[in-house]
């Protein structure tokens, strides 16, 4: 049976590449982002232009909704003491208050849908104290506090889970991979040696929204490489 999915965001990176296996199984995708999708396929979508951060309502929401994935997010590593307010305040408004909005703009159509599921994108740094991600840690620690609080809240009507991944290799984390080194430090960083693809967080995402999925809620799924749970010899 054919499923309805919002994407905010699906121009690049993993939920570019969740809409691309959306639309491969047939479902009907809504992608809502500030810059049109170029990727093969895209316009098989029903794209519309929407910036998470700019307070405005998203546009032409379907009557109901299977699955509400939210994809904007921030990379902005810098030490504390040069954190400004303006970058705690972007961090927030993107990773958290868009987020938000979302979420209450499309909570009628979600508990409309015989079966409805909301995925998140936290990070591995909430958990895991790394330097320099003081912001972005601060506004993910958020998102995950709202992940379990949601679920409560709307269970058991819709489920709600994030995820944390490490560095992906997605556009936004190409100044980080940006020359054979740097990747090879970062595969370094993890037990698994590795870098995900955005491919891969794109099919966990996939599987939590799928309806067989439906014992599933309030969880955060670290997609890491390892890099949380993991100590090498």
């Amino acid at each position: 049976m054919a499923e309805k999915h919002l994407i905010i965001g699906g121009s690049t990176g993993i939920t570019a590449a969740l809409a691309q296996q959306l639309l491969e199984e047939g479902h009907a995708v809504y992608l809502r982002s500030r810059n049109r999708p170029e990727w093969e396929g895209a316009e098989k979508a029903q794209w519309m232009s929407w910036d998470a951060a700019s307070g405005e309502e998203i546009p032409e929401l379907p009557e109901d909704i299977n699955g509400l994935v939210y994809g904007p997010g921030t990379i902005n590593l810098k030490p504390f003491r040069g954190l400004k307010p303006v970058d705690w305040e972007n961090d927030w408004k993107v990773n958290v208050m868009g987020a938000v909005q979302a979420l209450q703009q499309c909570e009628k159509a979600l508990k409309s849908a015989a079966q409805a599921s909301v995925v998140l994108y936290s990070t591995v740094a909430v958990q895991t104290g790394m330097p320099f991600h003081a912001s972005v840690a601060a506004a993910k620690g958020a998102l995950e506090g709202l992940t379990r609080s949601l679920a409560a809240e709307w269970a058991p009507k819709v489920r709600v889970n994030a995820i944390a991944p490490s560095l992906t290799d997605t556009p936004m984390a190409s100044r980080l991979l940006s020359s054979e080194d740097k990747v090879e430090a970062s595969k370094q960083r993890h037990p698994l040696k590795r870098i995900a693809s955005a491919t891969e967080i794109a099919a966990l995402t996939r599987f939590l929204l799928q309806p067989g999925q439906a014992s599933i809620s309030g969880q955060v799924w670290f997609a890491d490489n390892g890099m949380h749970s993991l100590k090498p010899l």
